[in-house]
């Protein structure tokens, strides 16, 4: 199964980078433009936003949630999304003075094909450097 594997080292205790991914207002600052979270085991994210003058908005399910160290979110497989019937991992742990996050984006047709998977590749590399960029002290 194909899979986009990538992490990022912020200059941040583990918290902060947990209320950055969990928080609609954290989420809303690094990856949607608009985001709904209910954040526990079983809660529903919504993420929206505009790409190219098209809207779209994203549903899934938190699958894992141990506070500050990880998240697992499992998308709808309806839809046009590119995350549709896929899962995204999120690990946050110490590593030193920094917290090294990592992402695993799992599953889905996108991922099948090596064009889509280039494009949320880059996707991902651009939303965690906001993410680093935002949050290193």
């Amino acid at each position: 199964m194909a899979a986009i594997r990538r992490h990022v080292y912020i200059a941040t205790g583990a918290r902060a980078v947990w209320r950055a991914l969990t928080s609609a207002e954290g989420l809303e600052k690094w990856l949607a433009e608009d985001a709904r979270i209910d954040g526990r085991k079983g809660g529903r994210v919504v993420l929206g936003g505009t790409d190219f003058d098209d809207e779209h908005e994203i549903v899934g399910m938190i699958h894992t949630w141990r506070p500050t160290s990880q998240l697992e979110i499992t998308w709808d497989s309806v839809g046009a999304a590119e995350t549709k019937g896929s899962s995204v991992l999120f690990q946050v742990a110490r590593d030193g003075d920094e917290s090294r996050v990592s992402i695993v984006h799992s599953g889905g047709e996108a991922l099948e094909d090596d064009e889509r998977r280039a494009k949320l590749d880059h996707a991902w590399k651009v939303a965690l450097e906001t993410l680093q960029a935002l949050l290193d002290e």
